[in-house]
């Protein structure tokens, strides 16, 4: 197989998967006059290959760094002046490749693509190797962007950024920059597994989600919420934009080894504001005291984050940790299968968090695991028998707050039992408890969310929920939250917030037909019966066996007057009854 040192560039349409979201034809016709007015030509003119292109990106091969370079400026220079919302991100490597046909492979192509994932809107990101190349021979100046650790590259390599001067997002393709809280605002980004072993996977999301729940105990500090933090695994991201979509001024990043009974943390905690790297360490310990780790961890980023606080820190009370490490072994496992929302894993996790349980029957938060776990078996109605999975989860939930009172999540998941076995005073007196041991928790504020709504405090129920989605602007359940706030939203009457709030839920790509159902029970109250039938539809489509039974048992607690008229609505565009 042929071998050759080449410059490589990658580039990639920027939220394309988005823009034909909103106008598929558009889009495409507007990126087809991008890449034969600008791209090809400027690509030709500076002696590059296109090796292969995919709908949304390409990947071209240059014999000089410098001509590389200049061509990839010359792009972005001619798409910034003609504007519009097809931008490129573009990233270039140089080193050695292997050439098979057309195609080439190797590190050096691997790196391109993973600088191009990093590179800034409408701008470049280059490897130190090529800057070295390009010293002194290209016009532009690029700005020192530092080490990066990147997915799958064993080193951490030094980067070089360019945009356009006076580059700027294109009106709507973007979200607003969220506001930086009050307090210290942070985002735990998913640890990378460097084991080589997909199997290990588990133990690296474990070991972030710890440090997540340890970092939320604290009333002083924002955090984002896990599922948020979480939509960035498997990329490469840029710091300083994922602290703007996330609404924090502080990112952890870092990577976990495990080999065998031993294990090697590295973390780093970076202010997005500055850019600086303002904390660096690295920890090889033993598997036997990896809890003892988890807390030094957490004690240093917080002493970094606010040095003040650093003291009060360290004499913090932390989650209780279960005494076996096969029972957080199997936790872990069993979350990794909670987190992907379907039937089949939902099963699976059960059985691992009963595992969990049975190798320590003192570990509160397998039981209030097992208990949320429970509860989305009869609200996505994956239980067979909702009355049993109903009294399974509210045993869990109450064991788990019997084993540790302060655990967040298990007050949280009495308080959703509480509210689905109709006693909603006392549910919402265990969400508030679970808010007072945890208020940067998303989940808390939005079942505080759901007990007020189904109390028919609908003001109320949308203050949280709005929380919610603030502390967890990313979550893939985030239609969930949503979800309920439009039927707040229908219940105040707000009738066209609703149904845009429907229609955000309903194009998330994890919704179910929950929202379908809410903008069909909207839409019947607006009077508009015909798009009320078509929206049933929708849900009928991605659940067939819906009718009005199997909704009512899914909305057990909910109060009996506003679960009546939902019914009732529904049925009037469609719904089957029992």
């Amino acid at each position: 197989m042929e071998r050759r040192l080449s410059a490589i560039l990658a580039a990639d349409v920027v939220g394309y998967t988005r823009l034909m979201e909103a106008d598929e034809e558009g889009t495409l016709v507007r990126l087809k006059a991008a890449l034969s007015d600008i791209v090809d030509p400027k690509i030709a003119e500076s002696g590059g290959r296109i090796v292969k292109t995919t709908g949304d990106g390409m990947l071209v091969e240059f014999t000089s760094a410098v001509e590389a370079v200049r061509g990839a400026v010359e792009v972005q220079e001619e798409m910034a002046a003609r504007g519009g919302d097809i931008r490129f991100r573009i990233g270039v490597n140089i080193g050695d490749i292997m050439i098979d046909s057309d195609d080439i492979f190797g590190d050096g192509v691997n790196l391109a693509a993973r600088l191009e994932a990093a590179a800034p809107e409408g701008g470049i990101l280059i490897s130190a190797a090529v800057h070295d190349h390009i010293a002194g021979k290209v016009e532009v100046m690029f700005g020192d962007g530092s080490a990066q650790n990147f997915k799958n590259i064993s080193k951490p390599v030094h980067v070089w950024r360019w945009q356009p001067e006076g580059a700027a997002t294109a009106e709507g393709t973007e979200q607003t920059p969220l506001a930086l809280p009050d307090k210290p605002s942070i985002a735990v980004l998913p640890f990378n597994n460097m084991s080589g072993d997909p199997e290990q996977e588990y133990f690296s999301d474990g070991i972030t989600e710890d440090i997540i729940t340890a970092l939320s105990k604290f009333r002083w500090f924002f955090v984002t919420a896990r599922n948020s933090a979480f939509a960035y695994k498997g990329q490469s991201p840029n710091i300083p934009q994922v602290a703007r979509e996330l609404g924090v001024q502080y990112v952890l990043e870092g990577s976990v080894r495990k080999a065998g009974q031993r294990v090697r943390i590295t973390g780093q905690l970076i202010d997005a504001l500055s850019g600086n790297h303002i904390w660096a360490e690295r920890y090889d310990r033993e598997l036997v005291d990896i809890f003892d780790l988890q807390d030094e961890i957490t004690s240093a980023i917080t002493g970094a984050v606010a040095p003040e606080m650093a003291e009060t820190v360290r004499n913090r009370s932390v989650q209780k940790s279960p005494e076996s490490m096969d029972a957080w072994d199997l936790h872990n496992r069993a979350l990794w299968h909670f987190y992907r929302l379907n039937e089949t894993d939902a099963v699976a996790a059960v059985t691992l968090f009963e595992r969990a349980i049975a190798a320590d029957p003192g570990f509160a938060g397998a039981y209030a695991s097992l208990a949320y776990q429970h509860y989305l078996n009869v609200l996505l109605g994956y239980s067979d028998a909702p009355a049993d999975s109903l009294a399974a989860g509210f045993e869990a939930a109450k064991r788990a707050v019997e084993l540790d009172d302060k655990d967040f999540l298990g007050h949280c998941m009495v308080g959703r039992f509480l509210v689905m076995r109709g006693d909603r005073d006392a549910a919402i007196m265990a969400i508030e408890r679970a808010l007072d041991l945890n208020p940067n928790s998303s989940l808390a504020h939005h079942a505080m969310g759901v007990a007020l709504l189904w109390d028919g405090r609908n003001g109320e129920a949308i203050a949280h929920l709005d929380e919610a989605l603030r502390l967890s602007p990313h979550d893939p359940v985030a239609w969930g939250s949503e979800n309920v706030r439009t039927h707040a939203l229908a219940g105040e009457a707000r009738y066209d917030e609703a149904l845009a709030g429907a229609q955000k839920a309903i194009q998330h790509p994890n919704s179910d037909f929950w929202p379908r159902l809410c903008r069909a029970n909207i839409l019947v109250q607006m009077g508009n019966i015909s798009a009320s039938e078509a929206a049933l539809a929708e849900a009928l489509e991605m659940r067939p066996d819906l009718n009005v039974a199997l909704v009512s048992s899914m909305l057990m607690g909910f109060n009996e007057e506003g679960l009546k008229k939902y019914l009732n609505d529904l049925c009037k565009a469609g719904l089957p009854g029992a």
